[in-house]
């Protein structure tokens, strides 16, 4: 695929964008670049590899689901916490 005015005048009407005339030219060598870099990609020879060969069956591994309170973590939370009161945050009011 060759990318050139036409074509970018296209994307531009697709997209909604208007490119400034100073950067069509550095746009579209860019485009082209990445276009050229797709079509190397797609001469690639995949017939001998499986459509799943980056798939892994097995599911995530769980871990149960257990709660815990340990008083020293909440006290050392709570003693950083500009106002506390009763093991909560103290915070000004946002809601009318």
């Amino acid at each position: 695929m060759q990318v050139d005015e036409a074509l970018l005048t296209k994307l531009e009407k697709l997209s909604f964008l208007k490119v400034s005339d100073d950067k069509r030219e550095e746009i579209i060598t860019q485009l082209s670049e990445i276009v050229s870099f797709v079509d190397n990609l797609s001469a690639l020879d995949t017939d001998g590899i499986d459509d799943n060969f980056a798939m892994n069956t097995l599911a995530t591994p769980l871990r149960e689901d257990t709660p815990l309170c340990n008083a020293k973590i909440n006290e050392s939370i709570i003693a950083n916490a500009p106002k506390s009161a009763d093991n909560f945050f103290i915070v000004p009011k946002i809601i009318e």
